[in-house]
């Protein structure tokens, strides 16, 4: 568990952004979020702030604007609700391009787009500059309830034994002359996944009997955690970013 465990969207290169322990990254995350959800929709320019800062994190993280925007299509369901929204609205309406559109649903389209793209660019330069352990030390550092760290140590500890066991199955199935692409072997692939939870059940019980034969005590050790704490800089450095959004946010509700 020592180990640095890097998930799909870590980049690994050397950066400031990367070299900031992960508490002060998942904080200023936090409530850069925070300050961009409470902005008046109609303080178009504080969006404009937003991308701004956004765009020189990347730039500090060694983050391309190419591998933010092609992760960023995560959003597009919700893209596709808010295109709908103008046209489905209340209230005065609009004419634009010989379509008649909601003005209260243009700005509800707005808000949507640019809150949830601002927010999906975060979590992603987060991800990019983090490697899945360090968020998790991060969020024990914060003092996350402890109960959620430690289920997602050992989701990240043992999902990949838990994919490759899954495969595996799968393989046997198909030896066998099973072929899960017919609609009538559903019962055949739910009764694979019940025996992949009994199995993922057993092998649970029997590692946490041996951690507790160890000395678990349901809490990280220390080695695990490191000895990287953030310092009063660090934490100084990180905290530029969400009190300029803090900043623009609160003018904005000022002035709208």
């Amino acid at each position: 568990m020592a180990a640095g465990h890097a998930h799909v969207l870590y980049r690994e290169v050397d950066s400031p952004v990367h070299r900031l322990p992960p508490e002060v990254k998942i904080a200023a995350m936090v409530a850069f979020t925070i300050a961009v959800v409470a902005t008046p929709r109609e303080a178009l320019w504080a969006f404009g702030a937003y991308a701004l800062l956004v765009v020189a994190v990347a730039v500090l993280a060694r983050v391309n604007a190419r591998w933010l925007l092609l992760r960023s299509t995560i959003e597009l369901p919700f893209v596709v609700f808010a295109v709908a929204l103008p046209f489905l609205g209340v209230g005065e309406r609009v004419d634009v391009a010989g379509l008649s559109l909601s003005v209260d649903g243009l700005y509800g389209a707005w808000n949507i787009v640019a809150k949830g793209t601002l927010g999906v660019w975060a979590s992603l330069l987060l991800a990019a500059s983090t490697t899945t352990r360090d968020l998790i030390v991060g969020l024990d550092r914060l003092r996350c309830p402890q109960i959620l760290t430690q289920i997602a140590t050992f989701m990240l500890r043992y999902l990949d034994v838990l994919v490759g066991e899954a495969r595996r199955m799968r393989v046997a199935r198909i030896s066998r002359g099973d072929d899960p692409r017919f609609v009538w072997q559903l019962r055949g692939f739910a009764a694979g996944v019940g025996a992949l939870f009994l199995r993922a059940f057993e092998r649970g019980e029997r590692v946490y009997l041996a951690m507790l034969s160890r000395g678990y005590t349901g809490r990280m050790p220390a080695v695990w955690q490191g000895a990287g704490a953030a310092t009063t800089g660090q934490w100084l450095v990180a905290a530029t970013v969400p009190v300029l959004a803090g900043a623009v946010a609160a003018t904005a509700v000022v002035l709208t």
